[in-house]
């Protein structure tokens, strides 16, 4: 038996309906998308038994090991049903208070909401970011900032209200723009502050939450 084996040891285990989701439920993982729960396992790590959610992000083609005791912790939630998904295509079209125009400070505020992980926190993320980019370009950590959530909110409201893809993006737009405006990658001036993204770094924001294995297993242990 491997070093590895010796420490990590798994086991199918039965579920009696006391775990809060259940195997081949689609779930949302915050930061990472729409998820599958494949298994529920058991994993023996210095012998003491933990218990895993198995979840694979076809987004990201990516699996991901999560506690069962600390899904809820971890913001790992149910999919939202066909109202709540309707009611966040209604915020991105309502009026909002301008964020602030230092765009470190919106970075910081938003990917706080991004880790949050509700799809009200995600579309005010999209709203507020689109709306923003119609001032001037976003700097490169905000646009992938906005990609990804726009992303997210997309999957999950093709999800909820069971379309597709390319039509969960066409009503998104139809409710950031109702009068028609198109803007999908804006060109504007930038402030001269906007390329000083140094402090930050360059996170990968569809990977944040999960630590990659350093071997040949594809699954991710959070």
């Amino acid at each position: 038996m491997s070093i590895e084996d010796s420490f990590f040891l798994w086991y199918t285990v039965p579920m009696d309906g006391k775990t809060t989701f259940r195997v081949d439920q689609k779930i949302v993982y915050p930061s990472q998308g729409v998820g599958k729960i494949v298994e529920i396992k058991e994993k023996l790590f210095k012998n003491e038994p933990v218990l895993y959610y198995v979840i694979y992000i076809a987004v990201s083609d990516m699996t991901i090991m999560a506690p069962v005791d600390k899904a809820e912790e971890l913001g790992i939630r149910a999919i939202v049903s066909a109202d709540e998904a309707n009611a966040a295509l209604e915020l991105i079209s309502q009026d909002f208070e301008q964020i602030s125009s230092d765009w470190k400070l919106r970075y910081q505020t938003n990917l706080d909401l991004l880790k949050k992980g509700s799809i009200s926190d995600i579309a005010t993320i999209v709203r507020s970011l689109y709306h923003r980019s119609k001032i001037k370009e976003l700097p490169i950590l905000e646009r992938k900032l906005y990609d990804s959530a726009r992303k997210l909110l997309e999957d999950e409201i093709s999800y909820a209200l069971d379309i597709s893809k390319e039509e969960a993006e066409s009503r998104i737009h139809s409710h950031l723009e109702p009068f028609g405006e198109y803007n999908p990658n804006p060109e504007k001036s930038r402030d001269a502050d906007d390329d000083d993204e140094d402090f930050l770094g360059d996170p990968d924001l569809m990977d944040e939450d999960s630590d990659a294995d350093d071997g040949d297993d594809e699954e991710d242990e959070v």
